[in-house]
């Protein structure tokens, strides 16, 4: 069938328009009779589901050796699970030629090199990581994994064809591609694909292969441990134009056949139902979770509390469960913002907190909607689920972890499972392959040619694709008694798991009724707090409503850095709970527990040399205050750096004449930050 160029300027309730797309008109016209009516309209027939189950004869998972470090009390190790490559359309199309194999010699300290690209399309510039990672998966897009490979095979079929002659320009991430990631109707092009689609599931079967043979590869079963990986992918819903987007990481090297796109699989709960069937049911060892990220980009519906087809409380509590199952922890940061929370929100009480101006990426996407108009409340009423939002495009909070985390308590109480009981974690989503790179200072972009110069990544010009709106991204953080898959894989699902915004801080967060209050003072307080308390991601046991009120160990050490990149000290650690009070309204509160938020810290940005006091590590017994046994309550840690200089500021030192961007002298533009690890919550449930 071929496709037409289609045009609508129709605007839904103030919301954006949708963009021309290049797409089959017959489909355009039945997806906007879909989202307008919320009809189900079908698209290209699914391939067999056998295609995305562990094959029955698969054979068992390689035992892995006990490591050298291995330690009871768990040690913290470093990583990457969110990682693109060539292999993802978007990459490919900014000049970026390494595949899973560079992307992980990077990421355990070898060099690699970069766009710009020679007249033989290789990379030119070298560059390493300042420290190796403990852990690190390539999560390369699921769609369009297959048209990548064929759309620039001049062998292949369909190759001279107009979907693959815009794959291969790349012009704005190619829309015809936007648009069937966007559609509530799926399909694929059949001159690439065939009829029946088989061609690419071919494809897609190879693609797959090649990025679990680099995973086994650089894996390391030695009982010195230097390095794990994980066989992965990202299954990337855009939904009626917001972001649903979940990294899959599988547990070892048992996986299914191929990889779930959005195009087999368009709502997320066929995800989740799709994974648990053809992988954990599968009896052949294999095992999985998958990681949600960038809700603030997600229009509130990342964490909307809405069971399409599930009417009966029975029936949306089973959802819920399979989705904290295959979700037990999600994505807070990385290049494009910060999810933690956004100040200003409706419907949330207490909720000022001036570290929540933090990377917030979707204001450039506000700011391009709305002009100098305001930004409004996301409508929740009939259709919302099926409305085109090319967003962000309004406020919500439940575009937020935080506000996420108490919504998830109102939910527990209503149909006694809570589906947003999630650990906390942060990762890069570098487009460069460079699964770690997240120094601030010598960041050398994370897409291809969208950012090869700091001219470009110190520019906020909308017309820049790696713009300064992006930030280097974040790492995740586990508590894992050794660095192998197995302990990394159970530490994620028991949620005892952090993120950071870049640097290695690391933080240990514990409660319990019977912590002692001297743990700081004392020597073997993490092995005490451990035996009479529960780690983050676990739960306070439920107590009677006369109980005094819990202990909290929070206890952070700083980023030492390298001799050549050197860390910054830390400022403070705080708490924040949330709860719901007696008259059904959401609340926050930020407490802080240790350090000195005015110590006097502070950073020159003309040089970015810092001055003032901070601390090497900073530990506090802390009791809730306000307390109350009766209230259901969620608390997890913050620990904050002292201010120091964004990339921005570093990079902008270097630049003078035509090379410097407008943007590095406006005083209105942010170039200090506060870096900082979250830790994953506790929750409090009372007996009744």
């Amino acid at each position: 069938m071929t496709s037409v160029v289609t045009e609508s300027s129709a605007s839904l309730q103030g919301k954006a328009p949708f963009p021309a797309h290049s797409v089959r008109s017959s489909r355009l016209v039945a997806m906007l009779v879909a989202a307008a009516f919320g009809v189900l309209a079908c698209g290209d027939p699914p391939l067999p589901e056998e295609h995305y189950f562990v094959a029955p004869d698969a054979p068992a998972p390689q035992p892995e050796a006990q490591c050298l470090d291995r330690n009871p009390l768990r040690n913290a190790y470093f990583g990457d699970l969110h990682v693109h490559t060539a292999a993802s359309s978007d990459a490919w199309m900014f000049g970026v030629r390494l595949d899973a194999n560079d992307a992980y010699r990077y990421a355990f300290g070898e060099s690699v090199h970069l766009y710009p690209n020679d007249e033989q399309d290789r990379p030119t510039r070298e560059v390493r990581i300042d420290r190796p990672l403990d852990f690190a998966a390539v999560t390369d897009h699921a769609e369009f994994l297959a048209e990548g490979k064929l759309c620039i095979d001049p062998n292949a079929p369909g190759y001279d064809g107009e979907f693959c002659q815009t794959f291969r320009k790349g012009e704005a991430r190619a829309p015809q591609l936007i648009a069937q990631i966007m559609s509530p109707v799926t399909w694929r092009d059949d001159e690439v694909c065939g009829e029946d689609n088989m061609r690419c599931a071919a494809a897609s079967k190879e693609m797959w292969q090649r990025n679990i043979d680099a995973a086994e590869e650089w894996n390391d079963r030695s009982d010195a441990c230097e390095r794990t990986t994980f066989v992965a992918y990202e299954y990337s819903s855009f939904r009626m134009g917001s972001n649903l987007h979940r990294n899959v990481i599988f547990k070892n090297e048992v996986v299914p056949r191929q990889p779930i796109s959005y195009l087999d699989a368009h709502r997320e709960w066929e995800l989740w139902d799709l994974l648990d069937r053809g992988c954990r049911e599968s009896g052949r060892g294999c095992d999985v979770l998958a990681i949600p990220h960038n809700s603030n980009i997600s229009n509130g519906r990342m964490f909307e509390v809405g069971y399409p087809g599930a009417s009966s409380k029975e029936d949306q509590a089973a959802r819920a469960t399979l989705r904290i199952e295959m979700e037990p922890i999600i994505e807070i940061f990385q290049h494009k913002g910060d999810s933690e929370c956004r100040n200003g929100l409706p419907g949330v009480l207490d909720s000022v907190d001036e570290l929540c101006d933090f990377e917030r990426f979707e204001n450039m996407a506000f700011e391009r909607i709305a002009g100098d108009e305001e930004v409004g409340e996301c409508y929740e009423g009939p259709f919302a689920d099926n409305l085109p939002r090319m967003g962000p495009t309004c406020v919500s909070k439940l575009s937020y972890v935080r506000n996420a985390l108490t919504e998830g308590l109102a939910e527990e109480e209503r149909i006694g499972v809570n589906p947003f009981k999630f650990g906390i974690s942060a990762s890069t989503d570098t487009h460069n392959a460079l699964a770690g790179g997240v120094e601030e200072r010598s960041f050398p972009g994370h897409l291809g040619k969208g950012d090869e110069t700091a001219s470009q990544r110190t520019s906020y010009d909308g017309a820049i694709p790696g713009n300064a709106n992006n930030n280097p991204g974040g790492l995740i953080g586990v508590w894992a008694e050794e660095n192998d898959r197995a302990a990394i894989f159970d530490a994620m699902k028991r949620k005892e798991v952090f993120g950071t915004s870049g640097p290695r801080i690391v933080p240990r967060f514990f409660g319990g009724f019977d912590l002692p209050e001297d743990l700081c003072a004392s020597g073997g307080g993490v092995a005490r707090a451990d035996a009479a308390g529960v780690a983050m991601g676990g739960d306070l046991p439920a107590t009677s409503a006369s109980t005094a009120a819990p202990r909290f160990l929070a206890y952070a050490l700083a980023d030492a850095g390298t001799e050549t990149y050197p860390g910054n000290p830390l400022q403070r650690l705080q708490i924040i709970k949330g709860w719901i009070d007696d008259e059904g309204e959401r609340r926050e509160q930020v407490y802080d527990v240790a350090g000195d938020a005015n110590n006097g810290a502070s950073v020159d940005t003309a040089t970015c040399e810092t001055s003032g006091p901070g601390f090497d590590q900073l530990c506090a017994v802390w009791s809730d205050p306000d307390f109350d046994a009766r209230r259901r309550a969620v608390y997890y840690m913050r620990a904050v750096e002292n201010p120091s200089c964004r990339y921005t500021a570093w990079q902008c030192i270097g630049l003078s004449g035509d090379d410097r961007p407008a943007d590095c002298d406006d005083p209105k533009r942010k170039n200090v930050i506060h870096e900082r690890a979250w830790t994953s919550p506790i929750w409090y449930t009372p007996a009744s």
